[in-house]
């Protein structure tokens, strides 16, 4: 494993890391979508369940911080990263053969499906949580945004590609066919990731670091993470922001098809074109902040408040077109919205990798699990609360149209109030200590702090 001079990881391993986030993408995309289809169309089962089981899966990410707080004080991200990706295999063909199992005895399939969606769940929180920690330590100040670039893009790719090749092979549909290839799947996927992950860490500077002798409690670690001002507002401007972004998900297809009588078929290519540019604005930012551009146009703080900003601008023009009607450009305006979305995200994901190594020492994975914890959360409830609100407006309103542009409004205040946050961060310097207490104290003789190249002031 060839590292730079400087004992950072190049660009070869960075794509062996986003390597391991396409397992973990591939391996969580069909318990999300074709479960669900399966669920609901060969089952003929209430949407209801699927749903419940993927806010369950959201819900059980609340234990991010947990996971983070076991690998600090270990020591070591590897072994966290490896035993969630096989937790996460083994909940993924435990829920595909609930599934299938759901057809001949319904409740016990149920049980079954809860229990793995629980394992995936946890799967996620340990080796998505610990990858990030992983991925921020090993990159250094200034490759940061190109790096979560080209990791998410991996990830993306992923997901179509398997969803694709799984569509593929599952026809014509089997329930035992559809257990055989969520195996096939995990297993080549967590085999994968296990020879990308190979000898990253051991290659590392700080390899060698030893477990924390005498760690606190968790409470006590998890109050002191939250005790530091500049991890605080950036949990509240992932929620936040991640809240925005995931309550326009599914409500921008009924829109268009409601407002400007789009088919399904047409609907469904706007929703690509929005994924289409939510890769352009991670692309922009990526360029952006990488070499001789990196010094004029590199601010993290500064991408993370436009994207917000232009997002709440790009939902001002969804309001807008639903006055208009189809003679607003309504797929320039959803365009934008993904890049703007694409923008704020990459920059909060390199402010994350930023942030979570600066404050006191030992708590990196408490920090990138709190912030994971708080995007997961706001994604379990982005959904509900979307398509809840707008069908409360609709009920108060009376009018589909105005129900959409209540909420499309409402999307574009929150995205508001993220960059006034997002705006904030940087401001103090964060608590650092050495030691474990409670309360800051006086660092320790010697200790240096290293002052980032490119600061957002600032988990999506």
């Amino acid at each position: 494993m060839r590292t730079q001079a400087d004992g950072t990881l190049g660009w070869l391993g960075v794509v062996r890391l986003g390597l391991v986030q396409m397992a973990i993408g591939a391996m969580v995309v069909l318990t999300t979508s074709t479960l669900n289809r399966v669920m609901v169309v060969e089952l003929a089962l209430p949407a209801l369940l699927p749903g419940l089981l993927v806010a369950l899966h959201y819900l059980v990410q609340v234990t991010r911080p947990r996971m983070g707080f076991g690998s600090d004080v270990g020591g070591r991200r590897t072994p966290w990263i490896v035993g969630g990706l096989a937790v996460l295999a083994l909940g993924a063909v435990g829920a595909a053969a609930a599934t299938a199992w759901m057809g001949s005895s319904p409740v016990a399939g149920i049980v079954l499906a809860v229990l793995c969606f629980l394992l995936i769940g946890g799967g996620v929180s340990a080796a998505g949580t610990n990858l990030l920690v992983l991925l921020a330590k090993s990159v250094p100040e200034s490759r940061r945004a190109p790096a979560a670039t080209i990791v998410w893009m991996m990830m993306i790719f992923g997901l179509a590609f398997t969803a694709v090749m799984a569509g593929k092979l599952l026809d014509p549909f089997t329930p035992a066919r559809l257990v055989a290839v969520m195996a096939g799947v995990c297993g080549l996927a967590f085999v994968a990731a296990l020879l990308a992950l190979h000898k990253v860490e051991s290659h590392l500077p700080g390899a060698e670091v030893q477990a924390e002798p005498a760690p606190p409690p968790f409470r006590q670690a998890l109050a002191q993470v939250w005790a530091e001002p500049e991890a605080r507002r950036f949990t509240i401007f992932i929620f936040v922001s991640m809240l925005a972004f995931s309550a326009q998900d599914l409500i921008l297809e009924p829109f268009a098809g409601t407002v400007f009588g789009w088919t399904p078929g047409q609907t469904t290519q706007l929703s690509g074109l929005q994924h289409g540019g939510v890769l352009a604005g991670m692309i922009l930012v990526a360029v952006a902040g990488a070499g001789v551009l990196g010094r004029r146009f590199g601010s993290l703080r500064a991408w993370a408040v436009g994207g917000c900003l232009v997002s709440a601008l790009a939902l001002g023009g969804l309001v807008a077109a639903g006055a208009v009607g189809p003679a607003w450009p309504l797929t320039a305006n959803v365009f934008l919205l993904g890049a703007a979305n694409g923008a704020f995200s990459i920059a909060a994901i390199a402010s994350m990798m930023r942030l979570a190594h600066e404050g006191r020492q030992r708590r990196a994975g408490v920090r990138m699990g709190l912030w994971g914890a708080a995007q997961a959360v706001a994604f379990g409830l982005g959904g509900v609360l979307g398509t809840g609100a707008s069908d409360l407006a609709r009920w108060l309103i009376g009018s589909p149209v105005a129900a959409y542009c209540t909420v499309f409004a409402a999307e574009a205040l929150l995205f508001v109030f993220a960059a006034w946050l997002a705006a904030r961060i940087g401001g103090q310097l964060p608590v650092s200590s050495a030691t474990i207490s409670s309360r800051p104290v006086a660092q320790p003789p010697g200790h240096t702090r290293q002052e980032p190249a490119v600061a957002l002031g600032q988990p999506r």
